[in-house]
């Protein structure tokens, strides 16, 4: 019993646990290993090229095979909802837990969204 209740203090003592969030907008892939989600609040960070890709990112990298726009050769942009776990305080993800795929349309039509 007393390793359990230390074991459910410490576990409140490391820091904010990550809750699930959804995010819808602009995925952007502009160049090799440069991943991130842009929607009506800002941009979240997927991954930067020399940094290793947080796990659930297998179906976004799929994403590039239809409905994308490709400006860049291989890389460039499509539209998706992702609900994903960030760093407590920044933008930074550290684990995607879903992911879809929309048309670029609604992403383009959303006008809380930039422009492309």
């Amino acid at each position: 019993m007393r390793a359990t209740m230390a074991a459910v203090i410490l576990a409140g003592l490391s820091g904010p646990a990550l809750a699930q969030e959804r995010r819808c907008g602009w995925l952007d892939n502009p160049t090799p290993g440069n991943w991130w989600l842009e929607d009506r609040e800002g941009r979240w960070e997927l991954s930067t090229q020399g940094r290793r890709m947080p796990p659930g990112m297998d179906p976004v990298t799929d994403m590039t095979a239809r409905d994308w726009v490709r400006p860049h050769g291989n890389y460039g942009y499509g539209c998706a909802c992702l609900t994903v776990l960030a760093e407590p305080g920044t933008r930074v993800v550290s684990r995607v837990v879903r992911a879809e795929q929309l048309p670029v349309a609604r992403c383009a039509a959303d006008r809380a969204l930039p422009p492309r």
